[in-house]
């Protein structure tokens, strides 16, 4: 087992800002948040066609096509988030009761001042709740409509920018006023970027760590529901719910209960452990994930696609292997990690390369690099299973649109971003060992090609 040291340095998000930086996020800014109205507009007006839509928007018929203020869509949203923001505080009793999860309250990962945050892990208990509700109340007691979140998503749509953007300027202003741990803070020399990418890495108000809350809590709890709720709407329209729409419910839902059951490992994430709270987390969070995750199921009940029984096999095997290589390669490290080494990849001690790197307080600390199962083919196979399962996805919608396929194009971009985003952080961070774990797993997403 190879040894290396890095010297000391910053590491984590970046502080060092330039004109095209700041160009890029004005661009951000503008064309993210118009690019979910297009999806919407296409969806509502056009059945899906994006080509159709930009006709709309030339020819000014696609104006008519935007969804209204609805003040029921506000009482929707704020419902679910006083909810949420009940179900994050509580104990996590369903972790008690089974335990066959890691929850209840956990230390995070070290930050790069050196601090050690509690997190209270109960959101496998949140999501359980939150859809036994929806289920009772909707199907058994009568009190809404399960197509409740169809019927109401262009106001949601609304009001969730209207969320985001104020929840972004609420954390850049606690951020300089009154920031949860100043010595874990960055500023760039740019209020833009700060804004946008954030100040604070862990901003916290009373018992909610905004971060993991926003992160983790309303939007994937919802993103399940959502699916239900188009899939009720399928129902209603057209009496039947296709096996495409199982699919899609099936194989997201897949993905999102394996989130809430590793949360723990959660806080190890880039997500977490590095980049800072601000716009891009507060949108994506609010808008991004809830409103553009689930296209394929916005597609499916415009377009309920019927999938012959061989060709939606396919699908599901593939989704379902893709599913299997991003467990297991979370788990192989997960397990890594907690064991500190000892536990057995694929029947063998895995191999790893030492390597130590220094925190913002001067002092100097070890970690591993794991070499061994699906992290010594590539270096980030876990993206490599998400891809294949977000493509899934798609596939299950057909061909006859660009739309449902949106996800997968665009998740494949943020991935490859981020495997290099988090290269540069390692390097950084490691030093010679991060050279010597690239000489030995050359390659990143795909073995043999990248």
């Amino acid at each position: 087992m190879a040894k290396a040291t890095v010297g000391r340095g910053q590491w984590g998000r970046a502080w060092y800002v330039n004109a095209k930086t700041v160009i890029g996020i004005l661009l951000l800014l503008t064309v993210i948040p118009l690019m979910v109205f297009y999806f919407y507009a296409a969806a509502f007006g056009y059945g899906g066609s994006l080509l159709e839509m930009a006709h709309g928007v030339v020819d000014g018929t696609a104006w008519y096509q935007l969804p209204s203020f609805s003040w029921e869509a506000l009482q929707v949203l704020v419902v679910w988030l006083v909810f949420q923001l009940f179900l994050a505080v509580i104990p996590d009793y369903l972790h008690r009761l089974l335990g066959w999860y890691q929850g209840g309250w956990l230390l995070g990962a070290m930050t790069p001042a050196g601090n050690r945050l509690w997190y209270n892990i109960n959101g496998l208990q949140a999501w359980v709740i939150s859809h036994l509700f929806f289920i009772i109340a909707a199907v058994w007691l009568g009190w809404f409509s399960p197509t409740v979140i169809f019927d109401h998503w262009g106001g949601l749509l609304l009001w969730a920018n209207c969320l985001a953007f104020s929840l972004a300027v609420f954390a850049y202003v606690k951020a300089y006023l009154f920031p949860s741990h100043p010595e874990d803070r960055k500023f760039s020399g740019s209020w833009l970027y700060d804004f946008y990418m954030g100040v604070e890495l862990n901003p916290r108000v009373g018992p909610i760590d905004l971060k993991l809350f926003f992160n983790g809590r309303p939007g994937i709890v919802a993103w399940t529901l959502i699916n239900l709720s188009f899939a009720a709407e399928q129902y209603h329209l057209y009496g039947y719910v296709t096996n495409s729409m199982l699919l899609v419910n099936l194989l997201q839902g897949l993905y999102v209960l394996y989130f809430f059951y590793k949360e723990s490992w959660y806080l190890n994430t880039i997500d977490i452990h590095h980049d800072h709270f601000g716009c891009y987390f507060a949108f994506g969070d609010c808008v991004w994930l809830p409103f553009m995750y689930t296209l394929q199921g916005l597609y499916l009940v415009f377009h309920p696609v019927d999938l012959s029984a061989g060709y939606a096999l396919f699908v599901l095997l593939l989704g379902l292997l893709g599913f299997a290589i991003f467990m297991n390669a979370n788990n192989q490290k997960d397990g890594f990690r907690r064991t500190d080494g000892s536990k057995e990849i694929w029947g063998k001690k895995p191999a790893c390369i030492a390597a130590e790197y220094s925190t913002q307080d001067g002092q100097t600390r070890q970690s591993k690099l794991l070499t061994s199962g699906w992290w010594g083919i590539g270096r980030h196979m876990n993206y490599t299973g998400d891809l294949i399962l977000s493509l899934s996805y798609s596939l299950a919608c057909g061909f006859d649109h660009l739309f449902p396929y949106f996800y997968f194009i665009f998740i494949s971009i943020l991935l490859v971003h981020r495997c290099l985003r988090d290269e540069h952080r390692c390097y950084s961070k490691y030093g010679v060992a991060w050279e010597e774990y690239c000489a030995k797993v050359p390659y990143r997403l795909i073995p043999g090609v990248f």
